[in-house]
């Protein structure tokens, strides 16, 4: 049995694959526009600028050079979609496999990253022993292996055949069935269904701690959080819809044939849409991830973007701290929060003890005066729940 599964392709869709392709080639040169120069510019500024790079920092490096790697090729698939593709099979296969891997890695460090701030807020103690032992690094060793493997099936199925009278690298032609629901279900759960719940998890625990803070900045964070959760969601949940109703068109083919059709020509005809928007998520994520400070998002010169990379790394780095308002010294949001954990620990305890804990393991330790005046601007000082300072 020879089961073709051609998107946007079959007679049946023809004329929408017309309404389509200028449609999909629009979306596909905005994000080529934006997302190209906005992601090199993450990548030069962090390697030119930031030299002890937080985990986050690093993430977002490996989150750029993924959405720069499939946003490069995007001119290619333009070509191809408003005229032919001319390239062979040999690259249509390995350009769908670099871009599939590359958007798996995006996913994937996207739900790393959401990760990483849970563990950071949640439980700021383990962090350091997450650092100690480099699980951190482990973890994004794994991310990248298991992109590479679920590109895979890409290769195995991808095809370029007729579409409309003109070849088209829009084709995957499977060998069965059965091959086709367990490819497009594993590209859902693992591309879309496991790093949502995952994402929505650890975002909603972390919206729920910072509610529960004082500092000036938790609605601008609570926002970037439903931001990020919101624009995934928008971004991918089409382009896995439509893998849904083409597996339901498949399971149902025997039985209801007729609604079997009906189901895959809906699905056929918004497939190339949903997976261009798919890419309007490479160039939002520097937007989201990189540029989200705002003390620095005025400035756009060099020492501009270095501020607010070093404020992106401070804010999430137990180890370093924030020069604001002049020469007066205050900590990042991440270490007032441990500041905060430490005294709520503790039913009665003196500013020297609070510090003394919180220097613990830190290359730049800070004063007793130092933790005082944080916790106080912070509100904590007299508040019902958290004891009051001794001298």
């Amino acid at each position: 049995m020879n089961d073709s599964h051609i998107y946007g392709g079959s007679e049946s869709s023809s004329e929408f694959w017309h309404i389509e392709r200028p449609l999909a080639c629009v979306i596909l040169g905005l994000s080529f526009l934006i997302g190209v120069p906005g992601n090199l510019l993450v990548i030069v500024i962090i390697l030119r600028h930031i030299k002890d790079r937080s985990h986050t920092v690093v993430l977002i490096l490996n989150l750029a050079v993924c959405d720069f790697v499939v946003l490069i090729t995007l001119p290619i698939w333009i070509y191809s979609l408003a005229d032919a593709w001319v390239f062979g099979e040999t690259f249509c296969k390995a350009m769908v496999y670099v871009i599939y891997s590359s958007m798996y890695g995006s996913v994937f460090l996207i739900t790393l990253m959401s990760a990483d701030r849970f563990v950071a807020i949640i439980y700021p103690f383990a962090m350091q022993n997450w650092k100690k032992k480099g699980v951190f690094l482990k973890a994004l060793a794994v991310i990248w292996i298991l992109a590479f493997l679920f590109g895979i099936p890409t290769i195995l199925t991808q095809r370029v055949d007729d579409v409309d009278g003109k070849l088209q690298c829009t084709v995957r032609e499977y060998t069965s069935e059965m091959q086709e629901v367990v490819c497009l279900v594993l590209e859902t759960l693992v591309g879309f269904a496991i790093p949502f719940s995952v994402l929505s998890i650890c975002y909603a625990c972390v919206g729920r701690r910072i509610k529960q803070m004082t500092f000036k900045t938790k609605q601008k964070s609570a926002s970037l959080i439903a931001s990020v959760v919101i624009t995934f969601a928008l971004c991918w949940f089409p382009h896995h819809i439509f893998n849904l109703m083409t597996v339901v068109s498949v399971l149902i083919r025997k039985s209801y044939p007729e609604a079997a059709d009906r189901l895959d020509e809906v699905a056929q005809t918004g497939v190339l849409v949903s997976g261009a928007l798919a890419f309007i998520s490479s160039c939002i994520n520097p937007l989201l991830y990189a540029f989200a400070a705002r003390r620095f998002r005025s400035s756009l010169s060099e020492s501009g973007f270095r501020k607010l990379f070093h404020y992106i790394t401070t804010s999430t780095s137990p180890e370093k701290t924030n020069e604001i308002s002049g020469r007066r010294r205050l900590l990042c949001e991440w270490d007032r929060r441990v500041l905060i954990r430490i005294v709520a620990r503790n039913s009665m305890t003196t500013a020297a003890r609070v510090c003394a804990e919180f220097n613990q393991g830190r290359q730049h330790p800070v004063s007793v005066k130092t933790v005082r005046r944080e916790l106080h601007s912070a509100g904590y000082y007299g508040r019902a729940d958290v004891p009051k300072p001794l001298l």
